[in-house]
């Protein structure tokens, strides 16, 4: 395949990237004080990508050659496709009703195991490193309302923000 038909699609992206960033112009006009406001995330989004897109335009340009993983999904277990899908649209089903930090924990932990890690002490601190990291950010930072989980899924998470100082 030529170098200049391996760019089309990133070349795409970038370009759809730009353009909806464009769009994002009016989302900041609710923003409030120092807040980060509603169109800062699909900003970041989009610059991400836009820069991914960017260096895949670089990258396969600079390629003469595809190489062989480049060329086809041989590589990729169909099996753990299914069951990486199939955990990522439970993680959304569950997260309402047991709450974003119970979820989350879990899922890392399973994509963990899913991905090939064996030992359980590496499992459970990346699991909880991950949550307690990403409620910090979202919660404490951002100011971003998670879900709490119903019932006592949320007292649970209530009691875990008590404890980590987030409110």
């Amino acid at each position: 395949m030529p170098a200049l038909a391996r760019v089309v699609a990133p070349l795409a992206g970038v370009i759809v990237a730009a353009a909806l960033f464009a769009g994002t112009r009016g989302l900041d006009d609710v923003a409030r004080g120092e807040q980060l406001g509603p169109g800062f995330w699909p900003r970041l989004v989009l610059v991400g990508l836009g820069l991914a897109c960017a260096a895949k335009v670089v990258e396969n340009f600079r390629r003469i050659t595809p190489s062989d993983r480049a060329v086809g999904l041989a590589g990729v277990r169909r099996g753990t496709l299914a069951v990486a899908i199939a955990m990522i649209v439970l993680y959304v089903a569950l997260a309402p009703w047991l709450g974003f930090a119970l979820v989350t924990a879990g899922f890392i932990a399973a994509f963990m195991v899913l991905a090939g890690a064996r030992s359980p002490a590496t499992v459970g601190l990346g699991a909880v490193a991950g949550t307690v990291g990403l409620l910090y950010f979202f919660v404490k930072l951002v100011y971003l309302p998670l879900p709490k989980g119903d019932g006592v899924f949320e007292t649970v998470t209530l009691a875990l923000y008590r404890g980590l100082r987030i409110f």
